[in-house]
């Protein structure tokens, strides 16, 4: 119920799209006034990237939130509801660990670079108290705490059985196979937005649904 819940509140949000650079940008407005902002690769409908805003208690637009997507364009206060909690002091400044989601197909996906340390100083768990994932180093100079919000908004657990890890090039990529709820309320949502009228850059303003 929780997935059929989440795909239907984003079919009744009011919705605008904007081919753009070869990417199909997509705004939701829901009834609340929260604002989801989504840009998909144009050919292979790929999630690029997603970033919420919401309004402050008196009315005021708030800053976007990065979920998915590479925080640099957003500046260093901006790096969205993932970031809970890091711990990275003996890091040296010049060289602070750069933390970024991005989804396949098939898996949620986080890359954390900088982190020089071999592969078997990592661990990688879920804390199913919490609701995270936690990463740690047996050095003690890295410990990081990260939500999945997918698996909140579609009520689902975690299970540390379709989470896995890989380090190369000083960074550690984090995955976590989506569950097949979550792959098929994707799939169902990419058939939605294909009924969403799409503006090109050069005809101005989006379209709205």
């Amino acid at each position: 119920m929780a997935v059929t819940g989440w795909l239907e509140s984003l079919r009744t949000a009011q919705k605008t799209a904007l081919l753009q650079d070869g990417r199909r940008k997509v705004h939701y407005l829901f009834p609340d006034g929260k604002e989801m902002a989504e840009e998909y690769d144009e050919k292979t409908s790929e999630l690029l990237v997603r970033k919420w805003r919401v309004k402050s208690a008196l009315g005021a637009m708030g800053q976007w939130q990065l979920e998915v997507g590479d925080p640099a364009p957003l500046g260093a206060g901006n790096l969205g509801p993932e970031l809970i909690k890091e711990s990275n002091a003996n890091v040296r400044p010049s060289v602070q660990p750069i933390f970024m989601r991005k989804d396949t197909k098939m898996s949620f996906q986080w890359r954390i670079r900088n982190l020089p340390y071999p592969k078997d100083v990592y661990s990688v768990s879920v804390d199913q108290k919490e609701r995270c994932i936690i990463v740690r180093t047996t050095n003690k100079k890295y410990y990081k705490k990260f939500s999945i919000p997918d698996l909140d908004r579609h009520q689902l657990p975690l299970d540390d059985a379709l989470l896995s890890f890989a380090h190369a090039n000083c960074t550690l990529i984090i995955s976590y196979q989506k569950p097949k709820e979550v792959v098929v309320a994707e799939s169902e949502l990419q058939k939605e937005l294909k009924k969403v009228k799409t503006a090109h850059s050069n005809d101005g303003d989006c379209k709205t649904q």
